[in-house]
């Protein structure tokens, strides 16, 4: 049973399909210009809490209007100091041009939403 419960917990955490970057500097560009609030997150490929903070941001994109939301490998160092961001799991959260909301490790689905609600 444990060996199947840690089988499980590897799918899961080295997903490909929900491990991607899909930030784009031209399209977070874009997207605070059109006044939509701006969500990026931080995963690397062994992290599982990354990969349900990411299903929890993954649904919010289709419960909230208005929001953008973005992520990428934190070993992309490129984008990594665009934000200062030198953790995993790190949640930015941009409204107006302006980082508004930062976290570290946050996957609670209550309080990523109440952080969207009260950016929105």
């Amino acid at each position: 049973m444990k060996k199947i419960f840690i089988f499980i917990i590897w799918v899961f955490a080295f997903s490909a399909n929900a491990k991607e970057t899909t930030f784009d500097k031209t399209l977070f560009d874009k997207a605070q210009s059109d006044g939509k609030v701006v969500i990026i997150s931080s995963w690397v490929k062994y992290c599982t809490s990354c990969a349900s903070q990411m299903k929890v941001l993954d649904k919010a994109k289709n419960d909230f209007n208005n929001i953008e939301y973005f992520k990428f490998d934190v070993r992309n160092k490129e984008i990594a100091d665009l934000f200062n961001i030198q953790y995993q799991t790190t949640l930015l959260i941009f409204k107006n041009n302006k980082e508004v909301y930062r976290s570290i490790g946050e996957i609670s689905k209550e309080k990523i939403y109440k952080a969207i609600e009260s950016s929105i």
